[in-house]
């Protein structure tokens, strides 16, 4: 007892309950909440931030966290009399301008065997040729593929086991 008045530490009177009342006890070092608690508590603060971030890089255009300033890639039109924002992109402007549609992708049919027609989905193989197969057609004699098998299994193995030839040793 005369080592705390010393020291000037003061040894707690009783457990302190989580301020959340979940039932458990809780500590000075975690605000008077449980483990739990105090766990999801920093949870919850961390997705905020990151929330916060990331609706900050939608509004200002970033595409990745890193960049530091704000990127502007349009000017921004505002009238006084109404609350609406009216922006125009200048990328978009000139793509207009010059006749040329943004790249968007035409919407593909079912993936089909390159022999039979026959839907295959995700179930379809992959051939070295380049085509797309049924389980039927998959193998090479199957299609008549036209990739040699033959040589690419010899240049793998030219490389995989270079020559090795020693230094001739000088007679003595």
């Amino acid at each position: 007892m005369e080592s705390s008045k010393e020291t000037g530490c003061q040894a707690p009177e009783g457990p302190i309950l989580c301020i959340n009342n979940c039932g458990f006890f809780g500590s000075a070092t975690t605000m008077n909440k449980c483990s739990k608690c105090h766990k999801d508590m920093i949870l919850k603060q961390e997705q905020t931030k990151f929330a916060a971030t990331s609706i900050e890089n939608i509004v200002n255009g970033n595409s990745s966290s890193n960049d530091k300033e704000p990127i502007v890639t349009g000017a921004i039109n505002v009238q006084l009399g109404s609350a609406e924002l009216k922006v125009i992109s200048t990328e978009a402007s000139s793509d207009l301008s010059s006749g040329q549609s943004s790249e968007v992708k035409p919407k593909e049919g079912p993936t089909r065997c390159t022999t039979c027609r026959k839907r295959v989905g995700l179930t379809g193989f992959n051939c070295k040729c380049g085509n797309l197969f049924c389980a039927a057609h998959r193998y090479s004699d199957e299609h008549d593929c036209p990739y040699d098998y033959k040589n690419a299994g010899r240049d793998a193995i030219a490389k995989a086991n270079p020559v090795v030839v020693a230094e001739k040793l000088n007679k003595i």
